[in-house]
C-alpha cells in the first residue's frame, strides 16, 4: 500500500538516502532488504552457536571439586588427562569406580585421593 507521502529516508544496509514510498519502509530496494535479512540470520546463527559453545564451556569447567561423586570427565579434566586412561586405571582396579548403568560411571572423591596415597 503506497500513499502520496514521499519521506526521505536512509537505507538501513547500504546508508544511501532514497525516497520512501510508505512510512514503514526502511531500505532502498528489495536487494538491500534481502541481503539486510540474510545479515540479520547469519548474526542469529552466530549468537545461537556462541551460546552453546559458552554453555559447553560452562558445563567443562564446572568446579569439581564440591562434588562427592564425580565423572570419568571431572576426573580427567581434574587429572589433566584423558577419559580413556581414566578408563585404563578403572579396569586394572587401580582406581575404584561404580557403573550405574550404560555411560553412568561415578568415582567417588575419598577413591580419588586413595590413588595418590598409594
Amino acid at each position: 500500500m503506497s500513499s502520496n507521502i514521499l519521506i526521505q529516508r536512509i537505507c538501513q544496509n547500504c546508508n544511501i538516502e532514497f525516497t520512501a514510498k510508505t512510512k514503514y519502509t526502511k531500505y532502498c530496494s528489495n536487494n538491500c532488504a534481502k541481503n539486510a535479512w540474510r545479515k540479520r540470520k547469519q548474526t542469529e546463527k552466530v549468537k545461537v552457536v556462541n551460546r552453546r559453545t559458552k554453555k559447553k564451556l560452562a558445563i567443562e569447567k564446572a568446579p569439581a571439586k564440591d562434588k562427592e561423586f564425580l565423572t570419568v570427565n571431572d576426573v580427567a579434566l581434574l587429572l589433566n588427562c584423558t577419559n580413556r586412561t581414566i578408563y585404563h586405571l578403572i579396569e586394572t582396579n587401580k582406581l575404584e569406580a561404580t557403573n550405574l548403568g550404560t555411560r553412568v560411571t561415578r568415582i567417588k572423591r575419598t577413591n580419588l585421593d586413595k590413588l595418590f596415597t598409594n
